[in-house]
C-alpha cells in the first residue's frame, strides 16, 4: 500500500519485524517506509551496488552476504553505535587483519568468501590456538585475546562484530 507525498510514493508496511525488506531500514520503528529514498540500499543482486559506509546509530537492515562480498576495502565501518561495531574487511591473497587484541571487547568475525587461518593466544609472541578457516565459518575472539587472520587463498571476504560493554 502507498499513497504519493510530493513527487515519490511513500509505501506503509502492513508487517513487522522480522519481515522488513531487504535492504536498509531507517524509519526508527515507525513507518512509512519511503522506497526510494534508500534504493541504493537494497539487494544487488547484480542489479547496482550497496552504499557500503557508517549507518550507525540507526535501526539499520541490510544483505550482510551481498555487503561484505562487494566490500573491496581493507575495513570498512558499516555501523557503529554504543555497544556495537559491524565492519567489513576484504584481504588480499597472503594479506592479514594484524596482530591484534581487544582488552574489554568480545569480537565476532565470519568468513563469508574464501580461506585463511586463524591464530589466537594469551599473548603476543605465543598463539597455540590455531585453526583453518573457510566459506561460512564463524570465529569468536573473546576480549584479552591476541589474535590474527591471514589469508591463505584468493581474496578473502569477511565481516566483524565487536560487541562493546562497559
Amino acid at each position: 500500500m502507498f499513497k504519493t507525498v510530493g513527487d515519490e510514493k511513500v509505501y506503509y508496511a502492513s508487517y513487522l519485524y522480522p519481515y522488513y525488506v531487504n535492504g536498509a531500514n531507517y524509519d526508527d520503528g515507525r513507518f512509512p517506509y519511503n522506497v526510494n529514498q534508500f534504493d541504493y540500499c537494497r539487494s544487488s543482486n547484480g542489479h547496482g551496488r550497496l552504499l557500503l559506509t557508517d549507518y550507525g546509530p540507526k535501526p539499520f537492515v541490510i544483505n550482510i552476504n551481498e555487503a561484505t562480498k562487494q566490500n573491496n576495502t581493507f575495513r570498512t565501518a558499516l555501523w557503529t553505535g554504543t555497544n556495537l561495531q559491524v565492519t567489513l574487511m576484504s584481504l588480499n591473497v597472503g594479506e592479514d587483519i594484524g596482530l591484534e587484541m581487544h582488552p574489554n571487547v568480545d569480537q565476532f568475525l565470519r568468513i563469508e568468501q574464501g580461506r585463511g587461518i586463524v591464530q589466537m593466544g594469551k599473548s603476543s609472541d605465543h598463539l597455540p590456538f590455531k585453526r583453518n578457516v573457510y566459506d561460512d565459518s564463524a570465529i569468536v575472539i573473546p576480549a584479552g585475546t591476541w589474535h590474527n587472520l591471514t589469508n591463505t587463498g584468493n581474496r578473502l571476504f569477511c565481516y566483524s562484530v565487536y560487541f562493546i560493554f562497559y
